[in-house]
């Protein structure tokens, strides 16, 4: 696998800072409450992990950040000069991969990666010659012109982390995008992302149930509450980088590994981890 050179990603990593997010929905008999007094703060440039059991508002969370949904009270800055960020100036201008991959069929791959450049109205044209000489550094040469169908699963992957990396502004935003790959292509997938990470302007904040994932990938990571979702533990990873998948077999990711499932088990949230599910 090629080192990935990324020229044309503009805008460097941004800081990002919570300071006593909630966020609650409404029902019938009165209101859900999701997120309670989240207090977070992402340095520029980091990967930053959010670990939590099925609804304790991880996703939710990535909503409230991507601008496509409004906190309730709290703050929230993500630009460079740490100004707070209104709901309007987040929409658009951070990078989102989903669970699902969600290219459109009916678009090859180049296209798909083009979608959100073109709503953002930049020519057809001027999008398809920013995305294209990207193609070879994600490890897509050769695949412009393919549809979804065609396309492994963990291809169709780096397309969708391709199309949010092009509209990332300094922040990615990740959501299990790798839950629905088997174990195998999942495994291979974290590498390419630990080498792709490495060498993006981003900050990356990811959502995942899967604690060898959060420590493998992690400068910091955040355990989450059932819901409604509250900071139970914060815990930084303190492993050399460059890093590479063989950091599981450290002692040290054993003790991070130890540390993060009895936060877990301590907040009443199951967890899982990538390696104990294929056997090792």
């Amino acid at each position: 696998m090629g080192k990935i050179e990324v020229r044309d990603l503009p805008d460097a990593p941004v800081e990002v800072r919570l300071g006593g997010i909630s966020k609650s929905f409404p029902r019938d008999e009165g209101r859900l409450e999701v997120l309670r007094d989240l207090h977070m703060h992402m340095p520029a440039g980091s990967f930053v992990s959010i670990l939590g059991p099925s609804g304790s508002g991880k996703s939710t969370l990535l909503g409230i950040l991507a601008g496509l949904d409004r906190e309730d009270v709290g703050t929230l800055s993500l630009w460079p000069q740490g100004a707070p960020a209104p709901l309007a100036e987040r929409l658009g201008r951070v990078g989102y991969m989903p669970q699902r991959d969600l290219l459109l069929p009916w678009r090859t791959a180049l296209d798909n990666t083009t979608v959100a450049l073109e709503v953002g109205g930049m020519s057809r044209r001027e999008a398809r010659a920013r995305a294209l000489p990207l193609f070879s550094e994600f490890g897509l040469a050769g695949f412009a012109g393919s549809y979804p169908h065609e396309l492994s699963g963990g291809m169709r992957q780096r397309v969708s982390f391709l199309r949010s990396a092009v509209t990332s502004h300094g922040l990615m935003l990740l959501d299990e995008p790798f839950g629905a790959l088997d174990a195998l292509t999942r495994a291979g997938m974290q590498e390419w992302l630990l080498e792709s990470a490495a060498h993006l302007q981003s900050t990356f904040i990811l959502v995942t149930h899967d604690v060898d994932e959060a420590v493998l990938l992690s400068d910091r990571v955040y355990v989450l509450t059932p819901r409604p979702g509250t900071i139970v533990r914060m815990v930084d990873v303190d492993l050399a980088r460059p890093r590479t998948p063989d950091a599981i077999y450290q002692e040290e990711f054993a003790t991070y590994r130890r540390e993060l499932l009895g936060a877990l088990r301590a907040a009443g949230g199951p967890a899982t981890g990538l390696r104990q599910e294929v056997g090792s």
